[in-house]
């Protein structure tokens, strides 16, 4: 099965439809560092870089599944929650690539903003225009905890399947097992350069991470999010005011910072995946990022509910 991704990113979301079995007929991306990482990763990818608003899908009609990340801001609750009237908004424009590709399913993700009370009317001009094009849409608030993510990162994901094959689909279920804390998680990085307080912090790290936060171009370097986060991150032992480029040396004493290395980690990205540029865009690549792990979950409930209707063509 194939997929059209918009809004690509660093390939969390790519990586998780590719563990689930999609292979990508292309990924539309509009920042050159991302689909510089994207290249970096898997250079067959047709990577695509472009305004997702000047993107035609026609091309791509009846791809199994148009997935994408569109942007967060219109909806977040760190910015003004403008939805319709902020210029990000990228729904009207997913939909439209909806109606030019037909595809059977559509994923789309976003922040936990999106069900906010504020937003009802959006979401259902969105429902109805999805079941006018011959979809049954949900929504469902997934926490990332819930699939081996050590982090606190609540994501609305709305899929729509077409009509035929909506009764295949079901939402994945929680894991039963508890993801490891962000000390069982960061250990062996942070003990890289032979710090000597490693174990320490790591018995201090006694919790999953709060929810990473990727920046904005309108700020300066990199660091892990507002006051509060900060302080939650302090809770297990973490300087949140910035990143370091590489882990503790052996003499270090206080508070360590993290690397964007460990910041992909507990983003669930593999450590073999690679960030194009410096430490600023690579965290704001990772931090923006859809874990891995939950976009896999969901994509392999979605394979399901589209290889029922495979097997039906083949017997």
């Amino acid at each position: 099965m194939q997929s059209l991704e918009m809004c690509a990113g660093a390939g969390g979301q790519a990586l998780g439809l590719e563990t689930a079995g999609f292979d990508h007929a292309a990924l539309v991306e509009l920042e050159p560092s991302a689909c510089a990482t994207l290249r970096l990763n898997r250079p067959s990818w047709n990577v695509i870089e472009d305004d997702l608003r000047s993107f035609d899908g026609r091309s791509y009609q009846g791809i199994d599944l148009l997935a994408g990340g569109v942007p967060c801001p219109p909806f977040s609750k760190a910015g003004n929650q403008l939805g319709a009237k902020d210029e990000r908004d990228l729904f009207p424009t997913a939909i439209r690539l909806v109606d030019e590709c037909r595809p059977q399913a559509v994923m789309l993700e976003n922040v936990r903003g999106l069900l906010d009370a504020v937003f009802d009317d959006y979401r259902n001009k969105v429902e109805k225009q999805l079941k006018k094009l011959g979809y049954v849409p949900g929504w469902r608030l997934l926490n990332a905890s819930d699939y081996g993510v050590s982090q606190l990162r609540p994501r609305v994901v709305f899929v729509g399947i077409r009509k035929d094959l909506a009764s295949g689909f079901q939402w994945p279920e929680p894991l039963q097992i508890k993801p490891p804390t962000v000390g069982e998680l960061l250990h062996d990085l942070m003990v890289e350069n032979g710090w000597r307080g490693a174990l320490r912090w790591r018995e201090q790290a006694n919790s999953i991470a709060p929810t990473l936060v990727g920046g904005s171009k309108k700020h300066g370097g990199p660091d892990l999010g507002p006051t509060r986060a900060k302080r939650a991150w302090a809770t297990l032992g973490v300087d949140g005011m910035g990143l370091w480029d590489e882990a503790p040396t052996d003499d270090f004493v206080g508070m360590p910072r993290l690397t964007p290395r460990m910041t992909a980690r507990i983003q669930g990205f593999p450590d073999d995946w690679q960030f194009f540029g410096r430490k600023t865009a690579a965290y704001r690549q990772i931090g923006n990022a859809f874990p891995p792990p939950v976009a896999a979950a969901v994509a392999r409930q979605i394979f399901a509910a589209l290889s029922i209707r495979r097997l039906y063509k083949v017997a």
